[in-house]
């Protein structure tokens, strides 16, 4: 699949999944608008692309805990295009250890600020973007942690939290958008191996029924669920876990 007429927004692009989102879309042709927490990051991530010949790139600051780093944003992204083909919500503070009291307050506050709230707010600002497209689609990047009753994860809960916010968010907004023509699609993996794509390991990464799930497949799926017809509408991606 070419994505050459596909304009492309991907939150937290700096790095892991996020980066490898923005490479492999890239790679295929696709207009790219990829934000990072600091400017810094999505620059050396743009670079890394314009490297590769891709000038169709643009680097955007967002925090997702701040809703004014969100609306410039968008207000940025506004500025070099009339329309957003596909926004993916990749961005999400992870937070580890099974211990409720092992987190901070504030590395609560900043897990579901991001998860959560950020999510909502990042579609609420580009959605008449994507509204000015014909084919919009919302992809979340949400987790097995926001499956009920999910909990083989040593994530902490409040990360839990915040995934269980998001796939709460994208069930709504999927039945609500509908009669607009925007598909929400929601990807639920567990834990999965992301090699880094510009390395000879993103082609040797072992994919047998025995390995765990692979950043490959990941993206394989969102080029699937975008490149099917307009009547179909994936909603999910559930994955078997290891």
């Amino acid at each position: 699949m070419r994505l050459d007429d596909h304009r492309v927004v991907i939150t937290a692009a700096g790095r892991d999944f996020g980066r490898t989102l923005a490479i492999r879309l890239a790679d295929l042709g696709a207009e790219v608008f990829l934000s990072a927490r600091t400017y810094a990051a999505a620059e050396r991530v743009r670079d890394e692309m314009r490297d590769r010949g891709h000038q169709r790139v643009h680097a955007f600051a967002c925090d997702l805990t701040d809703p004014a780093s969100i609306r410039d944003f968008a207000a940025g992204v506004a500025r070099h295009t009339d329309r957003v083909d596909v926004l993916i919500n990749n961005g999400s503070r992870y937070l580890s250890s099974p211990d409720l009291q092992a987190a901070s307050d504030a590395d609560v506050v900043d897990t579901l600020a991001s998860g959560a709230t950020g999510t909502v707010l990042t579609v609420k600002n580009f959605l008449p973007l994507l509204l000015n497209s014909d084919k919009p689609d919302v992809v979340m990047m949400v987790s097995a942690c926001g499956t009920t009753g999910h909990h083989r994860s040593d994530a902490h809960d409040a990360f839990y939290a915040a995934k269980s916010a998001q796939a709460g968010f994208a069930e709504i907004l999927s039945k609500r958008l509908r009669p607009q023509g925007v598909r929400v699609i929601s990807l639920y993996p567990p834990d999965f191996d992301n090699p880094d794509p510009l390395s000879a390991e993103w082609e040797t990464t072992p994919r047998g029924a025995e390995d765990p799930l692979t950043a490959q497949s990941l993206v394989e799926c969102v080029l699937f669920a975008v490149a099917q017809p307009r009547d179909c509408f994936i909603k999910a991606f559930h994955f078997e876990q290891v």
